[in-house]
């Protein structure tokens, strides 16, 4: 690439140099060809500029890459995609709600309950007719933040406080079988040293190693709205306030784009890109 540094702005405003060898080894890592990576990285040389931000230059690499291989490409969003959740956690929570729900179990979100000494707010509580799970989520706005060893000791607190109790749901009073920790960054070292030692099962990006949050979302083959490029930021917003998450959505309900103000061709050009990163939804 040109030798003159080029400083670009990430999400949280902040300036840096760009690095164009990160890009290579994210398209790498989700099985993107040679031949493709190498395309992306020569149009990106061509066309990233000083004070452009991270988010367009992914829509880009995105772009570029959906053209070659649509799986590499699906991968290579989904990280973003869940980003752009945010910035409040309700989304993310709703969206997880939705792939357990794809793995069969009744959801509720947003639930207080009692344990055996105080009452807890559970972001998500999951059942079917074997198991009972309560799981606290949190959500980052931001790639490089790490849900720590705090957050781990008072999650561990919590449940274990739960485990004591007795609930109701699907009919029957059950006890609690599971409490999870969801983020959709990543964990530091001594949270994860510690989950393990006390058994907290904790789930976040590649963790654990082969069947972390972009596993569990890609088995579900459930997207997010977010995954979308041809609705602007501020659709998703609405869209996502009104509570819908899922990329099938509009496609199986074309009316929820209505209220957007969209032409008749530019919800077809939507419900085109659906069929295209979503089609098994």
């Amino acid at each position: 690439m040109n030798q003159k540094k080029i400083f670009i702005t990430k999400t949280n405003g902040k300036q840096e140099e760009f690095d164009i060898n990160k890009v290579a080894y994210s398209l790498k890592k989700v099985g993107a060809s040679d031949k493709s990576i190498r395309d992306v990285l020569d149009h990106l040389e061509k066309q990233v500029h000083n004070g452009m931000s991270t988010h367009d230059i992914y829509r880009l690499a995105f772009s570029l890459l959906h053209k070659q291989e649509q799986a590499p490409a699906l991968r290579y969003s989904m990280r973003r995609s869940i980003m752009d959740l945010g910035p409040s956690g309700f989304p993310f929570e709703k969206f997880l709600g939705e792939v357990f729900k794809k793995k069969g179990f009744s959801i509720l979100t947003d639930q207080v309950v009692k344990g055996r000494c105080v009452e807890h707010e559970v972001d998500v509580v999951a059942y079917n007719d074997e198991k009972l799970i309560m799981a606290e989520v949190k959500f980052h706005n931001e790639l490089g933040v790490k849900s720590d060893l705090k957050v781990a000791l008072y999650v561990k607190a919590r449940m274990d406080d739960l485990k004591h109790a007795v609930f109701t749901y699907g009919g029957k009073e059950r006890k609690l079988d599971e409490g999870w920790l969801i983020t959709n960054t990543k964990f530091s070292a001594p949270a994860i040293q510690y989950a393990e030692c006390e058994g907290l099962k904790m789930i976040g990006w590649n963790y654990p190693l082969g069947a972390g949050l972009e596993t569990m979302i890609e088995k579900s083959d459930l997207h997010p709205l977010t995954v979308l490029t041809t609705l602007s930021q501020g659709h998703k917003k609405q869209l996502m306030d009104a509570g819908t998450v899922l990329c099938g959505s509009v496609r199986h309900d074309t009316s929820l784009l209505k209220p957007l103000g969209l032409s008749d061709a530019e919800i077809q050009s939507v419900v085109d890109e659906t069929k295209l990163l979503c089609p098994v939804e």
